[in-house]
């Protein structure tokens, strides 16, 4: 018998280093299906490239297209919260002017190749299109609470919608023109904050 009655082994992770683990995952993921494509990649491969197991990969995530979605999901909290203390009168794009020197909202150059590879695969298209799907009441809480309406009123889940839309817009659109991997990544940053700029400020017309 032994002495010791608590937990044995190692310590249990913390929530900021499972966040991490899924994020280097994610990365991995989207170099290898750039690389070697969707089908040709494996669990094993994505887990080795992280230095994990295929078995701590599916911990994360139930498929392999799964992976990704941190990438994809960059943002949606900071934006939500950006919007929670948006002015009134003040131009929506202005609400982010924050956001824009830094890397909390806009997406990096990874989730332009994957979303470039995305036109031709279905799995990797239907996870972008639910990161956004998850992302839209979120985004409606936050204009409901900026605008003092109750959870249940249409507007803000209407205003969330055009929103939403110009988001995914804006960052498809920099990504299905973007140039090579010798591109500038600077000026491609730039390029997809005033891409973004322009998609809110025309879904803005229609948000009071």
């Amino acid at each position: 018998m032994t002495a010791a009655s608590g937990r044995t082994g190692r310590p249990p992770l913390t929530e900021e280093r499972k966040t991490a683990i899924r994020l280097e995952i994610a990365r991995a993921a989207v170099d290898l299906f750039v690389d070697q494509g969707v089908a040709a990649t494996t669990g094993e491969q994505i887990g080795r490239a992280v230095g994990v197991s295929a078995r701590t990969v599916w911990r994360y995530f139930p498929t392999k297209e799964s992976c990704v979605r941190p990438l994809l999901a960059t943002g949606v909290d900071t934006i939500a919260e950006a919007l929670r203390h948006w002015e009134h009168g003040r131009p929506l794009p202005e609400a982010f002017g924050e956001l824009w020197a830094g890397d909390a909202a806009l997406p990096g150059p990874d989730v332009g190749a994957l979303l470039r590879l995305a036109r031709t695969e279905a799995g990797l298209r239907a996870v972008w299109l639910q990161t956004h799907d998850e992302a839209e009441p979120v985004f409606a809480r936050a204009l409901a609470e900026r605008a003092g309406l109750p959870a249940d009123d249409v507007r803000p889940a209407v205003w969330a919608a055009m929103l939403n839309a110009a988001l995914r817009a804006a960052v498809e659109h920099h990504a299905f023109r973007a140039a090579g991997p010798g591109a500038d990544a600077a000026s491609a940053r730039a390029d997809l904050a005033r891409t973004v700029r322009t998609a809110l400020a025309v879904a803005a017309a229609g948000i009071v």
